[in-house]
């Protein structure tokens, strides 16, 4: 069959288009794929980003990012929604075609879906697309490095000058390698101020990391700004979690003035034996997850925010076993508030519980358990900033090469 073949021509094999693409204008990554897909057998190529709140999906188009921002479909409820959540490649067979729809994911991180209808699909043919979408996802990571096109397109509503800056300070979403997945999100989208997180994975060994400045808007964010940044700097000198709040403390301190300060949690998860290692600096605790369940809470002393001075922080320990999961969160999360109640934390383990029954990804746990809070809500932003990171340790042993 004609993409058979063309799929099989090495010219149009990812590595191919990756080479062909390195001084290909970012705004043009779309007609791109376009090209590349229907040379290859495809037709009604679209590539479709998820917006900064991950309810829709929106087009990249050939258009200027406004028009580009003006469609797009919900993730609930669609096939291209289904392809997103689940992390799966969704066909349906329509007349003569066989529409597609691909996760676009880069190290984890959902980045959209990538959507096309072919005539036929084998399995050798079913596994090139997915390799297609794969250097896809790739390619719109590195053009969105340098470009404001794809953050235009992905806003589907005005953001303030401290969600900028904060979407800008924030890793991915969510990262995934076979012993660690992580996911967050922060609320509002479009308007968060000093909530903030953080994280890497370092050999061995995971970090998390979760802020939360005092007060809202710019002031709020340059604060969060700073305790990130202090807290990278000392872990990127391998600084021990207890090192870490001392280093972050002392920075925030000399920048900010008496009685400003910013909760925080510092997290280490080793990664061979599953020892968690925690310092909590005024946060709720973590919720340890087992199954479809929270066992409880992974309680200990805490200390006082970043920027206050706290004494030398005690360390909590914990031992996790291969799939357990812990949710860090900021106080906005619990402290929401809806005609006279407050969601609180037994409104947050049974949120939690009621998504965990279907059994989904990290990234999708997240993110549906941000949609529940938001519901319960009524749909109204947060009276403070609110901010998730849920952690799941995967397995002892890397696989090998």
């Amino acid at each position: 069959m004609r993409h058979a073949a063309v799929m099989n021509d090495s010219s149009h094999r990812p590595a191919g288009m990756l080479r062909a693409a390195r001084e290909l204008p970012p705004w043009l990554v779309p007609a791109y794929v376009r090209r590349c897909a229907t040379e290859a057998g495809a037709s009604e190529v679209g590539v479709l980003m998820q917006d900064y709140d991950q309810r829709m999906l929106v087009p990249l188009t050939d258009e200027s990012a406004a028009e580009a921002a003006t469609g797009g479909t919900t993730i609930e409820g669609t096939l291209a929604g289904r392809a997103y959540m689940s992390g799966h490649v969704v066909e349906v067979a329509e007349k003569n075609l066989l529409r597609l729809w691909l996760p676009l994911i880069d190290g984890g991180d959902r980045i959209g879906v990538l959507a096309l209808a072919v005539t036929a699909l084998s399995e050798e043919q079913r596994r090139q697309w997915e390799e297609f979408s794969a250097q896809v996802a790739a390619l719109l990571v590195s053009k969105g490095k340098h470009t404001d096109v794809y953050f235009r397109a992905r806003r589907r509503q005005d953001m303030t000058l401290a969600a900028e800056m904060q979407w800008q300070l924030l890793p991915p979403l969510s990262v995934s390698d076979p012993r660690v997945v992580v996911g967050g999100v922060v609320e509002p989208a479009y308007a968060v101020g000093g909530d903030a997180f953080d994280y890497a994975i370092n050999h061995e060994t995971a970090h998390i990391a979760v802020f939360d400045a005092m007060g809202h808007g710019l002031d709020a964010a340059v604060m969060s700004t700073v305790a990130v940044g202090a807290y990278r700097h000392g872990r990127r000198l391998g600084a021990p979690v207890t090192d870490l709040y001392t280093l972050v403390d002392a920075e925030f301190s000399r920048r900010f003035e008496d009685g400003k300060f910013a909760t925080a949690q510092f997290a280490t998860l080793d990664l061979p034996s599953g020892r968690l290692t925690l310092v909590n600096a005024g946060h709720p605790a973590p919720l340890h997850i087992r199954g479809r369940r929270v066992l409880g809470q992974i309680d200990g002393a805490t200390t006082l925010p970043v920027g206050l001075s706290g004494a030398a922080p005690e360390v909590i320990t914990a031992d996790l076993e291969p799939g357990d999961r812990l949710l860090l969160y900021t106080d906005g999360v619990v402290d929401a508030r809806r005609d006279g109640l407050t969601y609180d934390e037994a409104g947050l383990v049974g949120d939690l519980e009621h998504v965990l029954g279907d059994e989904l990804p990290v990234p999708e746990v997240v993110r549906r358990l941000n949609l529940r809070c938001a519901d319960w809500r009524g749909g109204t932003p947060p009276n403070d900033d609110a901010t998730m990171v849920l952690v799941e340790w995967r397995s002892r042993e890397l696989p090998p090469l």
